[in-house]
Formats: C-alpha cells, structure tokens, sequence
C-alpha cells in the first residue's frame, strides 16, 4: 500500500527505508529489465507446483512461478490467467505455510493491498456517472472543513487529484509502519485517525504541481464516499463492484478482523533486510482501509480488471476519466513510461503495447495483475513483502509480462 519509490519530500531517504519494509503500493522496473529478468527465468532448478494440467505455452507460467520461489526466495506463488475469452487457469509453486509444508491452495486468498485502490476509484467514478460528485470540484464541496494543513487546503485540491496522487496531501503510512512487527500490527485505526497522522505534516507540493503515491488521497476519497452515499464504504464497495461483478473470495475485513477467511497461504516479512521470515498472516488492515485493506484472490483480481476495462463497471465517460493518465516521474521506481490514471496504472509491455491494472504490497504478500486491451489477464501473488533477493519483485512482475506476451 505504501509506495515503495523514493519520496519528493526533504525526509526522503528515512520514508523510502519504511516503504521498503511495510508498504503496500505496485513496483515498477524499466520494461527492458522485465524482459531481461523474463529471459533469465529459464534458468535454475524447481520447487514442486500444483496447477491444472497445461500444455505448450501454458506449461511456461508453471515453470516461470516454480523457478520464481527457487530463485527469488518467496515461500509461496499464486498465478492465474485468463485469455481473450475469458477460460481461465492456476498455477501454484511453493509452499503455504513454511513451518508444516503445507500445499499452496489454488487460487487462494491474499491481502491485495494497493489494489483496494482501483476499487475505491471505481466507486467514485460511479458516483461521478450518477451526477453525484464532480472531479474538478475541490474536496471541500462534499467534505467541508476537513482538509487543513501546512500547504494543505481542501478548497484547492479536486477530486481528480485525490484519485491521480496529484494532490500533494503528505502520506500517514511511513509514520505508523516503520515496525511490522511492534504494537502498530495490531492496532485499530480510524479513518480519520489516518488522516489526522499525516496532516500533522507539510503537503508534498501545492495541488496539481507534482506527483506523488500517498495513501492519503485515498483515504480521503473514502471519506467523500460514505459523506456522499451516506453508507459505509465497505458497503459500497461490496455491492457496487464485488457483487456486481460476482467476486466471490473477495471481502473487506470488518472491524477487529484479522485473520483471512477462507484458503490461503500464510503471509510472511522480514524485521530487516536479510532477517528470517516471520509470519505475520495476523494484523489488523485498518491502517488500510480505503486504500489498501481488501483480500481477494488472483483469479477475482482477473475477474475485476477485465470487467472494469471491459467496461462492466463504468460507463464510457467515466472508464475514459479513468484511463486518462500522467506520466509518473522515471526515478520512482516504476517502469519506464508507466502512467497513472484515477486508480489504475498503464504500464508498457515488453513485447509492445501495454497492460492495465495496478498491483499492492503489505505485510504477507505482494500482488500484480495485469489486463490487456485483447481481454487478456494475468495476476501473480507472492507471500512475502520483503524482497527475499535483490529484484525478487522485478522477477514476480516479469512472470506476468511473459504471461501476457506469449501467444
């Protein structure tokens, strides 16, 4: 959920270490990285997978996710695919749990973190299609009062900015995260006791002057959600897009939950780099919440994207807002000629073109899903958040782009 590029902040070096450790947000690589470390996957030996059977190219995404666990260190990988038509398919490599061994369960739950993004934006843009909230109108039409700060006025900010990361809104996430593992793991937060952390600091730059990753923004849109809905946000987004498009191993935790429902794969971080695994499946995602705190699977990941691009969720003006990118500076870590939209990430492809989705990181694991403009879909999940090798993200990111490329 955090992002993991550098800051544009003075205290950049100090919030990129934390957003190393415990953030949730997608990584990038440059594209010609993921097609070398795509190549480099043929190499080395295997850990046992389980998948349905598969045949020519399919048998690759087998192969890629066995040597990812070898190669890249993550105790577990879950991928699942969809072509243009929508026939989908499992891989799992690894193991769920590192203590019994257990079998990774096919298309099974993870923390989706940064993902919950999408979602949120999708929301918003509904509401937008209803004539209910304006994306040029500044915040403070639907949230009067609340935006207040050093360089910070909700007067000033649009909607738009909220969803782009155009904002300049300060990010709360690297003062409440910087140890996975003390007290904060398990604390309830508030919205509004999000919000009130990262206000305590200057705004990153004045509205629509830079661009920034920052949780906040979205905390702050889910906010405008429930103020203009009158409902909970865990309502809106259940009947709004997880039921409506039948994403039926997705959920957004209720209050106290900590633990995942359903089968899945143990989650697993690190106290510093080098350090042994630990389990951290338990936490509590309040800290999340509009941001970042929804589980789902691989396969609901697919099922999502495609019906959003597939305009399923949108109508056209409001997934033509969505697609409406800015370029995200070359030195945060991303791909090159990665481009952000209202919660949804173009990113080039390594054989041409470009896939659509977003992707997030939190404690336990880390998720990337990609759809193309042909209807074609991939998505990893990987069970720990720290990178167990050097590019070990880079090299989980890479499966997807092959997945997406072979014919």
């Amino acid at each position: 959920m955090i992002d993991r590029s550098a800051s544009v902040r003075s205290d950049r070096s100090d919030r990129s270490a934390v957003r190393a450790r415990t953030g949730s947000s997608p990584r990038r690589r440059a594209v010609a990285a993921v097609a070398v470390l795509a190549a480099a996957l043929g190499a080395a030996g295997t850990l046992p997978a389980s998948a349905a059977p598969s045949h020519g190219p399919r048998d690759a995404v087998r192969k890629d996710i066995e040597r990812l666990v070898t190669d890249a260190g993550f105790p577990a990988a879950l991928v699942a695919t969809a072509d243009g038509a929508g026939r989908a398919r499992h891989y799992t490599a690894g193991v769920a749990d590192l203590r019994t061994k257990g079998k990774v369960p096919v298309d099974g739950r993870v923390r989706a973190g940064s993902n919950t993004k999408t979602f949120t934006a999708t929301v918003v843009l509904q509401l937008v299609g209803e004539g209910k909230v304006d994306l040029d109108a500044p915040v403070e039409k639907y949230l009067p009062n609340l935006l207040r700060g050093d360089g910070v006025d909700g007067r000033a900010i649009k909607v738009r900015q909220l969803l782009q990361h155009t904002s300049g809104l300060p990010e709360y996430t690297a003062h409440i995260l910087k140890d996975v593992f003390g007290k904060n793991r398990h604390t309830y937060y508030q919205p509004r006791d999000l919000l009130d952390i990262a206000l305590k600091h200057k705004a990153d730059f004045a509205p629509g002057k830079g661009w920034a990753y920052s949780n906040t923004n979205y905390v702050v849109a889910g906010l405008l959600i429930e103020k203009v809905t009158g409902r909970p946000l865990a309502e809106q987004l259940t009947e709004r897009v997880i039921d409506r498009v039948g994403l039926r191993r997705t959920y957004f935790p209720g209050v106290g939950d900590e633990g995942i429902k359903g089968p899945h794969p143990r989650g697993y971080d690190a106290a510093e780099p080098g350090a042994p695994l630990k389990d951290v499946t338990k936490l509590d995602p309040s800290w999340g919440w509009a941001a970042g705190q929804l589980i789902s699977t691989p396969g609901d990941l697919n099922r999502f994207f495609s019906a959003l691009l597939g305009g399923k969720l949108l109508e056209p003006a409001q997934l033509a807002q969505m697609r409406t990118t800015v370029k995200v500076p070359d030195d945060l870590g991303y791909a090159k000629g990665a481009r952000y939209g209202l919660g949804l990430i173009r990113t080039p492809l390594s054989c041409g073109g470009a896939m659509w989705g977003h992707g997030g990181s939190i404690p336990g694991s880390y998720t990337y899903p990609g759809v193309t403009e042909g209807g074609r879909a991939a998505t990893i999940a990987v069970t720990a958040n720290r990178e167990p090798t050097l590019d070990a993200f880079a090299k989980a990111d890479a499966v997807v782009d092959a997945a997406l490329c072979r014919k």
